[in-house]
């Protein structure tokens, strides 16, 4: 038996733990049955209260469908309305490359007066005042010439001069 329980000690003992879980539910569910079926079982349903139930509940169903129906109509129109305005911003677009113009920046202009004209306040744009660039034109970064003080130099390439 010592040498029973060193060997397979562990898996008696999980063994036991889920035969004792199974017994308890199995007792649980036979204490719980038979009252609820006589309990069930006692109280008659009336014929007319169960066909007044079910005609409620299909007129139920009934109403959350329209209603479901209803909305997929309204998200359907939206989707055209949006489908619509894209074609005719692809046309605008297109329309301005034939003439030569930037398409994009015909779209914000087009976009820009579509805003102030539905605006009851006007805005006037004001323009930048001529500034001085802040470097020279022919200032390159990448050349290493005209910088100023600064001035990196990479190190030596080679075994260290420490010592």
């Amino acid at each position: 038996v010592g040498s029973l329980l060193a060997n397979y000690g562990w898996y008696l003992l999980l063994a036991a733990v889920v035969i004792y879980f199974l017994i308890q539910k199995v007792f649980r569910s036979w204490a719980d049955g038979p009252s609820n079926q006589s309990g069930a079982a006692g109280v008659s349903v009336e014929p007319d209260v169960v066909v007044r139930r079910q005609e409620a509940l299909a007129a139920a169903r009934f109403r959350m469908q329209e209603e479901l129906n209803a909305q997929a109509e309204r998200y359907k129109e939206k989707q055209r309305q949006l489908e619509e305005e894209k074609r005719r911003q692809k046309i605008a677009m297109w329309e301005s490359m034939q003439e030569g113009k930037s398409y994009k920046g015909n779209l914000k202009l087009n976009q820009q007066a579509e805003e102030s004209g539905a605006s009851t306040s006007s805005t006037v744009l004001k323009s930048k005042p001529n500034k001085k660039p802040l470097r020279g034109g022919g200032y390159n970064p990448l050349s290493g010439e005209g910088g100023g003080t600064c001035l990196w130099r990479p190190g030596r390439r080679g075994p260290s001069a420490g010592g």
